[in-house]
């Protein structure tokens, strides 16, 4: 088989040296962190193909299905799922499929506002060959950092923006993917009324039905203003209502995210010093005895066109009784927004266990299903005199409905870190899957290992059965991606 890979990508690719295989060995979730620290045992692939192009890439899939080996996708390593994981399945061996070397910006149609990116091009690479060209994707996780445009649509992410740019399906326009039956290449037009979006079958198929290896995504041109700011409200009732109201009354911000009161509390904290202080004093002055930060952040094409939003969102927002705190909150949040994998090393480093999880619900279920997760966690990890602090912020609005967005902290249990926060995560798993089931198993983080048990949950048994009917159909060795999205 090694020989087989050879004659595709060179020797020089396909690397089977321990530190190569170890940096392409899970994600970036609180479980793989452990691993790699030294508890738990590590899924290490035995080699890892580079390949150079979309036409290498369908040779070492084609190869691969002949050989009956496990071929597992890897951009950014970002998942916290297990979507990266290399996993063997009934398979003797597994390869990882680094897709580095697939960073180029192949197109620009500046008429049609359509950009060809290759699947490696990470985040930040992609804006500054966009901004080249005028043009940004405005597509901002907090991976941005390190994900891949081919994660963001195997994973149909969403980004902090997406109230303003849309979430990662809605800018994609077409797709190429290296599949062991053929390449299969999707998108010839704005809307078709020709059969099912097989788009959208691809994006968010994990890496389990085919390799992606180009996306053609919508642009819009870059920004030249922005305003971020921050406002705090009075409980977390009335942030989520009024973040409602923003919603249905179509006067987001591109920005919109509201923390409940134990996330303001520790942003608060972080903050620290006498302004923070005076602040919590003049809050209680203006009579906010329960303080939700509100952060919202416009972006446009002039200082004018922000003026006319903001002005429309606060008309509405004005409701809610807001108490405006200024855009050296909103500008903090904007240039610290990536910094929460880092804080997580830091805690880790002193024996903390600290994870996320996310969810979305409808508006009329956004308190219960925010109270069930809450308590599951709290339930779970409150043991042996350790208290957790769970926090949760609204990250994506819409008019129907919310995501809702977990943090949690807790002293480590030295002697089952692992048990520790998988049951913690089990446990919040089944209150969201519970009675219908209450939201999604995820809103943008995907399904991976850790999700697959929950899925039938929430598209049924017969949607478990199509999905593994066009596996089968186009992966019919099983050898892409073993082990996720379907539990079987």
């Amino acid at each position: 088989m090694r020989k087989a890979l050879e004659s595709v990508v060179g020797s020089d690719h396909v690397l089977i040296g321990r530190d190569d295989r170890l940096g392409r060995t899970g994600g970036l979730s609180y479980v793989d962190l452990l691993r790699h620290r030294g508890t738990g045992e590590l899924a290490v692939p035995d080699a890892v193909v580079v390949p150079a192009d979309p036409d290498e890439v369908q040779r070492v899939v084609e190869a691969c299905a002949e050989h009956g080996v496990g071929l597992v996708p890897f951009g950014g390593g970002t998942s916290v799922v297990g979507g990266v994981q290399a996993l063997r399945g009934d398979k003797e061996s597994v390869v990882v499929l680094d897709l580095c070397r697939l960073d180029e910006l192949v197109s620009v149609d500046p008429v049609s506002r359509l950009a060809v990116l290759r699947a490696g091009v990470v985040a930040p690479e992609a804006e500054r060959l966009l901004a080249a060209h005028g043009f940004t994707l405005g597509h901002v996780p907090q991976s941005f950092e390190r994900a891949t445009i081919g994660g963001f649509a195997a994973t149909r992410s969403a980004g902090q923006a997406s109230a303003g740019y849309g979430r990662f399906e809605d800018m994609v326009e077409g797709v190429r993917m290296a599949t062991p039956r053929g390449e299969w290449r999707l998108g010839v037009s704005p809307a078709s009324a020709a059969g099912p979006d097989l788009r959208q079958l691809v994006v968010g198929s994990e890496g389990t039905f085919g390799v992606i290896t180009e996306v053609t995504v919508r642009v819009r041109r870059l920004p030249t203003a922005r305003r971020y700011e921050g406002f705090v409200l009075d409980g977390w009732t009335r942030g989520a209502e009024a973040v409602r109201e923003l919603a249905q009354s179509r006067v987001l911000a591109d920005v919109t995210r509201l923390s409940d009161p134990h996330e303001t509390d520790m942003a608060f904290a972080l903050s620290g010093g006498w302004k923070t202080a005076l602040l919590r004093r003049y809050l209680r002055l203006r009579g906010v005895l329960d303080p939700c930060l509100l952060i919202l952040g416009w972006e446009g094409g002039s200082d004018a066109e922000i003026a006319a939003r903001r002005k429309a969102t606060l008309r509405v927002l004005h409701r809610a009784r807001p108490v405006p705190v200024g855009t050296a909150v909103g500008e903090k949040w904007r240039h610290g927004r990536f910094a929460g994998p880092r804080q997580r090393d830091a805690l880790m480093d002193t024996g903390v266990c600290v994870e996320t999880l996310e969810t979305a619900t409808y508006w009329s279920t956004v308190d219960t299903l925010r109270s069930a997760v809450r308590a599951a966690l709290v339930d779970s990890l409150t043991e042996h005199g350790r208290t957790p602090i769970v926090a949760c912020h609204i990250s994506h609005a819409y008019e129907t409905g919310a995501s809702l967005y977990f943090t949690t902290i807790v002293p480590r249990d030295a002697d089952d870190p692992f048990g520790q926060w998988t049951r913690a995560k089990a446990a919040a798993c089944a209150a969201i899957s519970a009675n219908g089931p209450l939201g999604t198993i995820s809103h943008h983080h995907a399904v991976g290992v850790d999700h697959a048990p929950y899925l039938p949950a929430e598209i049924g048994a017969l949607g478990v059965d199509v999905l593994a009917a066009v596996k089968r159909e186009l992966d019919p060795e099983g050898v892409l991606n073993p082990g996720k999205l379907l539990d079987r």
